[in-house]
C-alpha cells in the first residue's frame, strides 16, 4: 500500500544518507587546518603570529592582529584587510614549502591615501589607485628564499596582482585582477 508520498524504504536510505553526509562535514569541519601567518615587520621590529582561521571559519581576534600587523607603518592608520590576502599568502607559503613558523617580512600593508599619494608623487611606479589603500595588498619577501621562487609562486596562484622589485627586495602580491610586472 502505497498512499504516502515517500515509502519507509526512501525515508531510511535518505536518513542514512543524511547521518552520513552530517558525520563527513563535520569530520571535514573538525580537521579544517588552521590557518596562520607569521609577520615580523623592518620598520618596527614588531612580530606577530596570528591564527586567523580554524574549525573551518576566520576567526575575529586573529584578522584584527594582521589588521594591526598590515597597518600603514608611516601613519599609524588601519583598515580591515581582505582575508583573501592572507589566503592567498598562506598558499603561497606552502607552495614554497615554508613552515607557518617562519617570519614573513612585511615590506608594506595598508597605505593610508595620504601615505600612497605621497608615494606615487615620489615614483611612477606607485599606482594613485593602489590595492594597498583597499586592504587588498602586501609587498613582502621570505628570508632564505631567493625573491625570483616567491615571485614564481605567487604567480603560479593566479590569485591577484604579482609585482617583482629585486632591487627593493620585495614581492608585491594582491587580489585584484590577475597580472604582473616587473
Amino acid at each position: 500500500m502505497r498512499n504516502s508520498l515517500f515509502s519507509r524504504r526512501d525515508l531510511v536510505s535518505g536518513g542514512a544518507a543524511a547521518l552520513v553526509m552530517a558525520a563527513l562535514s563535520e569530520r571535514v569541519s573538525a580537521r579544517a587546518p588552521e590557518r596562520r601567518l607569521a609577520l615580523i615587520s623592518p620598520h618596527s621590529g614588531e612580530r606577530y603570529d596570528a591564527c586567523y582561521f580554524a574549525n573551518g571559519r576566520y576567526r575575529a581576534d586573529g584578522l584584527a592582529e594582521l589588521d594591526h600587523a598590515m597597518r600603514d607603518w608611516r601613519t599609524g592608520a588601519t583598515r580591515h584587510m581582505d582575508p583573501a590576502l592572507f589566503d592567498l599568502l598562506v598558499r603561497v607559503r606552502e607552495r614554497l614549502d615554508v613552515s607557518s613558523k617562519k617570519y614573513v617580512k612585511l615590506v608594506s600593508g595598508y597605505r593610508s591615501p595620504k601615505t600612497n599619494g605621497a608615494l606615487h608623487a615620489r615614483s611612477h611606479g606607485v599606482a594613485s589607485n593602489s590595492q594597498h589603500m583597499l586592504g587588498k595588498a602586501t609587498d613582502i619577501a621570505i628570508p632564505g628564499v631567493p625573491l625570483n621562487r616567491l615571485r614564481d609562486a605567487a604567480l603560479l596562484m593566479r590569485g591577484g596582482g604579482v609585482g617583482y622589485y629585486p632591487h627593493d627586495d620585495f614581492v608585491h602580491i594582491d587580489t585584484g585582477s590577475v597580472r604582473h610586472w616587473s
